[in-house]
């Protein structure tokens, strides 16, 4: 038996949901689907439990910055139960400072996680730490009838994506869409140009503070960056990702690199299956492009839940393929992590992305799930957003993040 309750909006701070009446089977939810789309996938996939433990829950839904930026010290005071967070480094972060429970005795009876989500999901010991349920593709997206009726195509390399930005802009439209109000939007274009500017090996370093951030690896990426600056939208740091969006949907940009997650501003419109993408095009021959930035969400449980017993249960129910398939019904944006969910119904979209994680060689979370959280949030956003307001300024600007880098994680690059 389950019986949902909903508690605070999606403007709200993270606090924990003990508002109102509640019972000792309460297991209390905080999560960050703040927007419609999520927040209407994820209140029916808790309401589809029906296991054998008898639990009631309450969801304190957060917007998505409020719940990133205050998590640790919501999870070191009174915490939720359960709490939607990521994969990779974050989890670890949490793990390791004894933030979270271990899950390892659940996910003993998990199906359907190949061993690259079963070690993201894991702390460097090797607990498993994260019940995973979706994941999505990073790319750069565009509108396909768009671009047909405009003779756009594709491109494969820098040459010929900065070809095609001269093109776009020409014909009157913002070559690329952008946005980075919240600090982190920005983010996965460093994540893709550091990629194919520097290879994998290099930034999965970086991100660990091994590497100098003001050293000419790194300056390079901004090198490059800056060739893409004149086709960006400007003014991105006053504008939300949904905003930017917008741009593409309404045929004012021709493309826009973001997540998969796009695909909630095109859900309810009558443009809802008129949406592509293609991943970052190859810059360096000698690293390639077999990279893929695929970030996998899923559910935590803090260190002191009320009712361990049924917040286990329900996390078992959350990584099932039953749980993930309600998921997908409301929000086609996600990929199951679960590989034996219902891909029936996939989208062509969908498919395509399926497709591309499995082809990729090596797949990254993001920025601020692959480093520290208080370096990505409090250093790297605020320095991004320095450099959209004034790239000239960019040698001074990754002098600060390495100080500030040092600081952090101790001197570790050379």
């Amino acid at each position: 038996m389950l019986a949902a309750g909903l508690a605070a909006g999606g403007a709200g701070l993270l606090t924990s949901c003990s508002g109102g009446a509640s019972s000792p089977n309460t297991v209390r939810i905080g999560a960050y689907q703040g927007d419609e789309v999520p927040r209407r996938a994820l209140t029916a996939m808790i309401d589809g439990y029906d296991g054998s433990v008898d639990i009631d829950t309450r969801i304190n839904f957060v917007d998505h910055e409020t719940f990133k930026n205050n998590l640790n010290n919501y999870l070191q005071g009174n915490a939720d139960d359960i709490f939607t967070w990521f994969a990779g480094y974050r989890a670890r972060f949490f793990a390791e400072n004894g933030l979270v429970s271990d899950l390892s005795d659940i996910w003993a009876g998990f199906e359907g996680f190949p061993e690259s989500i079963r070690s993201a999901s894991s702390s460097v010991d090797g607990r498993q730490v994260l019940a995973p349920s979706t994941y999505y593709p990073w790319a750069v997206f565009y509108r396909p009838s768009v671009w047909k009726a405009r003779g756009y195509t594709e491109p494969k390399n820098k040459d010929e994506w900065l070809t095609l930005c001269e093109r776009i802009q020409g014909d009157g439209l913002t070559p690329m869409a952008f946005a980075n109000k919240g600090g982190w939007e920005s983010m996965g274009t460093f994540d893709m140009m550091n990629l194919r500017v520097n290879g994998y090996d290099f930034h999965i370093s970086l991100m660990a503070g091994d590497e100098a951030w003001d050293g000419a690896q790194v300056k390079n990426v901004f090198k490059a960056w800056g060739e893409f600056r004149p086709f960006e939208q400007p003014d991105a740091n006053g504008r939300t990702w949904q905003e930017a969006a917008q741009a593409l949907l309404t045929e004012q940009a021709g493309m826009m690199t973001i997540g998969m997650f796009i695909g909630q501003q095109f859900e309810t419109t009558q443009y809802a299956e008129d949406l592509d993408f293609f991943v970052y095009p190859e810059f360096d021959a000698a690293i390639g492009a077999d990279v893929v930035e695929a970030p996998i969400d899923g559910f935590m449980m803090s260190s002191r839940p009320r009712y361990p017993d049924g917040a286990k249960a329900l996390l078992s129910y959350l990584a099932t393929p039953e749980a993930v398939n309600i998921t997908l019904k409301y929000d086609p944006s996600v990929i199951a992590a679960n590989s034996r969910a219902d891909q029936s119904s996939y989208s062509a979209l969908q498919k395509k992305a399926v497709r591309t994680i499995e082809e990729a060689k090596n797949l990254s979370q993001f920025l601020d799930r692959d480093t520290r959280p208080d370096f990505a949030s409090t250093v790297v956003g605020p320095a991004l957003q320095a450099y959209i307001q004034n790239p000239g300024d960019i040698d001074s600007i990754l002098r600060s993040v390495e100080r500030q880098k040092q600081s952090i994680f101790g001197n570790q690059a050379n």
